[in-house]
């Protein structure tokens, strides 16, 4: 029998004086207000599990929202920034920083792998002009992960500033944002850290700051303002929230990093590593799919992305897997890559064993459904994965 698994939705409560006595279900509305020390002792956690002592900004919203904040906010007209591209989210960068006036130069690898510090490295030499440099950590719609620590120490003798973004790698994967020379690091709860996406963080460094200071066009008054936080809350030693905040997400975050914590963030960074691991040597005993990404060492602990056989479309071969098992994190990529990638999700809470090897079999299924040439061997794949796993963490 296959194995399954089957994501079971759990609700805790909050605050049990304020439970509804006659329901099931905790009551999640008429909280007490989340206090402005409480709300700093989060952005504490949050600061440690990030390696960093620089201000941190938790802003109220979708990672895009701090993102776009520190490029709009370091970046002026007239400067030259090196937007490095490995998935759609560096992609993204580069319409914000030419929005922003800046001349933008680009370096794009395949999504097959990533980039390398020699390349940042001749582009750095070949436009002493860049001052910002953008970058993605883990890409987990293209399953590729990028040498940070590396590509870090090359920026860093150049002078430029380092954007990254970390959403997809916290938790996943080592993050020293603080060792690595980044000066604006963001992330964001839902994926590694299993928690909310309503709510994210950026870290902001003494030389960021300095930059923003300088840059007339850094927003003010607004949303996307770095500055406004900055006056109203860390300058007034965290005292009074600039706003009311956004209060069930950042107990959410809160938890998330508790339960990360109380883990033990070797041990959950073991279990991604684990779950790619497991996926990857899965998928090529199984047969008819291969990894997108081409070497290991370029793959994202977060998701693994698959690419489907030529005559194939991954769509379908998703939806055939997902009609025999709908629970497992499986989900065809967007856009131009719709029809030939498949994209295993095994963050947060499924970074699983037992998921992995479900998802494996849901393949297998699928293949066969679609009538794939190659006769996915579903037993191999198993074995093959769950060989990976013990390797990797144990069994």
């Amino acid at each position: 029998m296959r194995a399954r698994y089957r994501w079971k939705a759990t609700v805790t409560a909050v605050n049990d004086a304020t439970a509804n006595a006659n329901s099931e279900v905790p009551a999640l509305l008429d909280l007490p207000p989340l206090s402005a020390a409480h709300f700093a002792r989060i952005e504490d956690k949050v600061a440690a599990m990030m390696g960093t002592e620089a201000d941190v900004v938790t802003m109220q919203g979708e990672a895009l929202l701090p993102l776009e904040a520190c490029i709009r906010s370091a970046v002026r007209p007239g400067s030259t920034a090196l937007n490095i591209i490995t998935g759609p989210y560096g992609e993204t960068f580069g319409g914000w920083l030419r929005s922003c006036g800046a001349e933008v130069i680009t370096i794009s690898a395949p999504f097959t792998g990533a980039v390398s510090p020699q390349q940042v490295a001749d582009a750095l030499r070949e436009n002493p002009a860049i001052d910002f440099v953008s970058l993605v950590h883990a890409e987990a719609a293209t399953g590729n992960t990028n040498p940070v620590a590396e590509i870090g120490a090359v920026v860093r003798e150049h002078g430029a500033l380092l954007m990254l973004d970390a959403v997809a790698s916290v938790g996943a994967e080592p993050l020293h944002t603080d060792e690595w020379g980044v000066d604006l690091c963001v992330i964001g709860g839902q994926k590694a850290l299993a928690g909310p996406a309503g709510v994210s963080v950026a870290s902001v460094s003494a030389r960021a700051w300095e930059r923003i200071a300088a840059n007339e066009q850094a927003p003010r008054r607004s949303y996307l303002s770095l500055l406004d936080w900055k006056d109203r809350w860390i300058d007034g030693g965290r005292k009074a929230l600039p706003h009311a905040p956004a209060q069930l997400e950042m107990l959410a975050l809160e938890q998330a990093v508790d339960r990360v914590t109380a883990e033990g963030p070797a041990v959950v960074i073991a279990r991604h590593r684990a779950a790619a691991a497991a996926t990857r040597a899965g998928v090529r005993a199984l047969g008819g799919l291969t990894p997108y990404v081409l070497r290991d060492e370029d793959a994202a602990p977060a998701a693994t992305t698959l690419r489907a056989p030529e005559d194939l479309d991954a769509r379908e071969i998703v939806a055939a897997a997902l009609a025999v098992d709908a629970g497992v994190p499986l989900q065809a990529a967007a856009g131009a890559l719709a029809e030939e990638m498949i994209r295993l999700n095994h963050y947060g809470r499924a970074a699983d064993r037992g998921v992995v090897l479900a998802s494996l079999a849901a393949l297998a299924e699928g293949l066969r459904a679609v009538g794939a040439d190659a006769a996915a061997d579903a037993g191999a794949a198993l074995k093959a994965a769950g060989d990976a796993w013990d390797a990797t963490i144990g069994g």
